[in-house]
């Protein structure tokens, strides 16, 4: 990702449509669906435009979602295999994942 793209990128959270959304100089380049119950966010879907393809947006979403899960005092579940995998190669949310198969 070169610096130019990667200032121009901006995730935010839309909870009235329960996701993240990933910005490309003001384009929606993608989405993290997620589900909201007591205490937990589910992650669901997680998807990147074809035309950002290759360009590390999937991980930056996933990424700055799961800080946000954190700083919003939630539980992280994932059913979203791209999620899943995410955690299983990434350690620093194992605190608040509730699901041995993606904890280190």
């Amino acid at each position: 990702m070169s610096d130019d793209i990667s200032a121009d990128i901006t995730v935010t959270n839309v909870p009235t449509e329960g996701r993240f959304e990933i910005s490309v100089g003001g384009k929606l380049a993608g989405l993290a669906e997620y589900v909201e119950e007591t205490g937990h966010r589910t992650f669901v879907h997680t998807e990147i435009d074809d035309a950002f393809a290759g360009q590390g947006l999937a991980a930056t979403l996933v990424r700055q979602a799961l800080d946000a899960t954190r700083e919003d005092g939630l539980r992280i579940r994932a059913t979203c295999p791209y999620v899943r995998k995410f955690l299983s190669k990434n350690s620093d949310w194992d605190d608040i994942v509730d699901d041995p198969e993606v904890q280190h």
